[in-house]
């Protein structure tokens, strides 16, 4: 496996699923890099990218 996938998964407290379900994490951690171009990241960092929450308005 990744080095990189282990350590993205220990830092994400996945190390029992690491340890019984290696191939699971692999193909996850896969799949989400694959997507990682999908992902708009917004140019300006004040920009959000739905409204921000606000308890009682819209119900």
């Amino acid at each position: 496996m990744d080095p990189t996938i282990i350590a993205l998964a220990k830092a994400a407290g996945l190390d029992k699923a690491l340890a019984e379900f290696p191939d699971d994490v692999q193909a996850a951690a896969e799949q989400a890099l694959n997507n990682a171009g999908a992902v708009l990241v917004p140019t300006d960092p004040t920009v959000e990218p739905w409204p921000p929450m606000r308890a009682g308005l819209g119900l």
